[in-house]
C-alpha cells in the first residue's frame, strides 16, 4: 500500500458548528539547523551587521580614493552586542535545561539514514510534518477521531478543548523556534486537540477487553481504518518529529480515560515476536512524566537496572570494536537474554574457559528497526553527557552499537540468527539486517556498551593464557573434532589389547 494511499470509510457524520476551527495547515516545513546535542537554538538577528559595525567602528580606511573617519557611537554598539550575546547564551542555556522535555529535531546521524526512519507514512503529528502532502488526507481521519472522541467522553466540546488549550498554552516552546514562528496559536491549538484525540482513540484500540465481549470498544468505522492501516500509524507514532507533548494527551486521558498501565504492558515487549514467560512482571512507574508517546513507551522497553555491577579491572588501552569471530576465539559466547528490557544486557563469566556476551532478542523488520532508531535519536538529543547519566539513559545506542559491533559480515547475520539474538523469518532478509546495522557505528557511545568493551578487554588482558587456549581451540576446532574420536578409538582399542594380553597370561 502506497503512503497516502489508506483506506477511509465512508463516514456521512459531519462535526458540529461548535468545534474548534479546521485549518488545512498550509505553513511552510522549515528544517531546523542542528546544534551540538539537538539544542534547537535560533540563530540571533545581527541587525545589519552589528559584530562588523563594531570592528569598523575603530579603524580608519581609504574608500573612494580618500580616508574618512568612521564615526560609530562606540559605547551604544558594544551595548547592543553584548546584549544580543547574552541573550543568545540565556536562550541556549534555557533549551539546554529543557532537553528533556523538548519536542526535538532529527541529529544529522540519524537523518542521515534515510527517510524510512524519519518521515511519517500516513499521519503527521505535531507541527513538523503537518504540510506534506502525502500526510494532508490524514487530518480528515483525525476529525472523525475527535467527533468520537468527544461523544465516546460524555462532556462537551469545550470542557475537552479548553482542557487541552490550557495544556498547551507551554507547548510551543518546546518546539523549534523557527517551526512555530510560522504557526499562530489559531492553526497551533486545534492542531494539539486534533493530534492529541486521534492518538488516544488509537490507544484505545489495544484495551483489554473481557474474554467475552468480543465488540470493539471504539466505533467500527474508525476502528477498521486503525486495524487496516495499523503498521504505518505505528511507525509514525514512535517517529522524534512526530510527537505531541504527553501532558496535551493527558488532557484528553482525563475526559476518556485509558488502561494505561495494561496497554503499556502489552507495548513493552513490542521488539520480539516470541516472548519468554520467565520476564519479571510489569512494574508501572506513575511518578515518570514522559515528555511525549515516544518517551513513554522507550521508558519501559529500556527498563530499570536494579542491580549493583561489579567493579572492572582497569586496563592500558580499550577496543571500541571487536567482532563476532574474535568473541568466539577469545571464549566469549553470544546469548539471548531470558529478559525483554534492553537495559539486561552485559557479560558473564561461565567458568573458567568462558564468558557470556547475553543481549534482548531483536525481531528485525522496518517498524521495529525505525523503532529503536528513534530512540536512539531521543537519548542523543535529550541527554547531555552518556558517560555523566545513568545507563538507562543510553541503553538503546549501547544494544544497538553491540549489534552493530558484532555484524560485519552475512554469515554473523546468520549466526545471530541461529543463537535466536534475531528473530523473525517475514523481516528483514539478512542482507538488509547487514546494512542496518554496519549504518549505526555513527552513534554516541552508550554508557552501558563503554563498560561491555572494558569486560571484554578484561577478559583479554587478565587471562592471556586461557584466551590464547581459547584462540587456539577455536582455529583448529574442526581439526580437533575429527582427531579426538580417533584418539578415543585408539585408546579403546588399545585397552581392549591390553586387557586381551593380560587374559592370556
Amino acid at each position: 500500500m502506497e503512503p497516502g494511499h489508506f483506506l477511509v470509510p465512508n463516514w456521512t457524520m459531519e462535526p458540529p458548528s461548535s468545534w474548534p476551527p479546521i485549518f488545512p495547515m498550509d505553513y511552510q516545513y522549515t528544517a531546523n539547523q542542528i546544534f551540538g546535542n539537538c539544542l534547537q537554538a535560533s540563530v540571533p538577528n545581527y541587525s545589519g551587521g552589528q559584530l562588523v559595525e563594531y570592528a569598523s567602528a575603530t579603524q580608519k580606511g581609504p574608500v573612494d580614493g580618500a580616508t574618512h573617519e568612521f564615526v560609530v557611537d562606540v559605547d551604544n554598539v558594544e551595548m547592543r552586542t553584548r546584549t544580543m550575546l547574552e541573550e543568545t547564551a540565556t536562550e541556549f542555556k534555557a533549551n539546554s535545561d529543557m532537553m528533556k522535555k523538548k519536542m526535538h529535531r532529527y541529529p544529522a546521524s540519524i537523518r542521515a539514514l534515510g527517510d524510512s526512519y524519519t518521515i511519517p507514512r500516513l499521519v503527521p503529528i505535531g507541527p513538523y510534518h503537518h504540510s506534506r502532502e502525502h500526510l494532508k488526507p490524514a487530518e480528515t481521519v483525525k476529525h472523525v477521531a475527535a467527533y468520537h472522541c468527544i461523544r465516546e467522553s460524555g462532556h462537551s466540546i469545550q470542557e475537552v478543548y479548553g482542557a487541552v488549550v490550557s495544556a498547551a498554552q507551554d507547548a510551543r516552546q518546546l518546539y523549534d523556534k523557527v517551526v512555530m514562528a510560522g504557526i499562530s496559536d489559531d492553526d497551533f491549538l486545534p492542531m494539539m486537540f486534533y493530534d492529541a484525540c486521534f492518538l488516544v482513540q488509537y490507544l484505545y484500540r489495544f484495551k483489554i477487553r473481557p474474554a467475552n465481549k468480543r465488540t470493539s470498544s471504539i466505533d467500527p468505522s474508525l476502528a477498521n481504518f486503525f486495524y487496516v492501516n495499523h503498521h504505518d500509524i505505528f511507525h509514525d507514532i514512535l517517529l522524534l518529529e512526530n510527537q505531541i507533548p504527553w501532558v496535551v494527551v493527558e488532557a484528553i486521558l482525563r475526559f476518556r480515560p485509558l488502561p494505561l498501565k495494561k496497554i503499556i504492558a502489552g507495548f513493552k515487549g513490542a521488539l520480539q515476536d516470541r516472548k519468554d514467560p520467565v520476564d519479571k512482571p510489569f512494574v508501572f512507574y506513575s511518578n515518570y512524566k514522559p515528555p511525549h508517546f515516544l518517551g513513554l513507551l522507550r521508558f519501559y522497553i529500556v527498563g530499570r537496572s536494579n542491580s549493583e555491577l561489579p567493579t572492572i579491572p582497569k586496563t592500558k588501552s580499550i577496543s571500541f570494536s571487536v567482532s563476532a569471530i574474535e568473541l568466539a576465539e577469545i571464549g566469549i559466547r553470544l546469548t539471548p537474554s531470558k529478559s525483554t528490557e534492553l537495559i539486561n544486557m552485559g557479560m558473564t563469566k561461565k567458568g573458567p574457559l568462558f564468558a557470556e556476551l547475553s543481549l534482548v532478542p531483536l525481531t528485525v523488520d522496518s517498524i521495529r528497526t525505525s523503532c529503536l532508531v528513534n530512540m536512539a535519536a531521543f537519548e542523543i538529543c535529550s541527554v547531555r553527557s552518556f558517560s555523566g547519566s545513568p545507563d538507562e539513559d543510553s541503553a538503546v545506542c549501547s544494544y544497538l552499537l553491540l549489534f552493530s559491533m558484532i555484524v560485519d559480515r552475512e554469515e554473523d547475520v546468520h549466526e545471530l540468527r541461529t543463537k535466536h539474538l534475531l528473530q523473525g523469518g517475514g523481516g528483514l532478509t539478512n542482507n538488509e539486517a547487514l546494512h542496518f546495522f554496519t549504518r549505526l557505528s555513527k552513534l554516541r557511545l552508550g554508557s552501558r556498551y563503554y563498560r561491555i568493551m572494558k569486560e571484554i578487554e578484561s577478559y583479554k588482558v587478565n587471562r592471556p593464557m586461557l584466551t590464547k587456549f581459547n584462540v587456539f581451540f577455536h582455529k583448529n576446532k574442526k581439526a580437533i573434532i575429527t582427531v579426538v574420536p580417533i584418539i578415543a578409538a585408539l585408546i579403546g582399542i588399545l585397552g581392549t589389547l591390553m586387557s586381551l594380553k593380560s587374559r592370556s597370561r
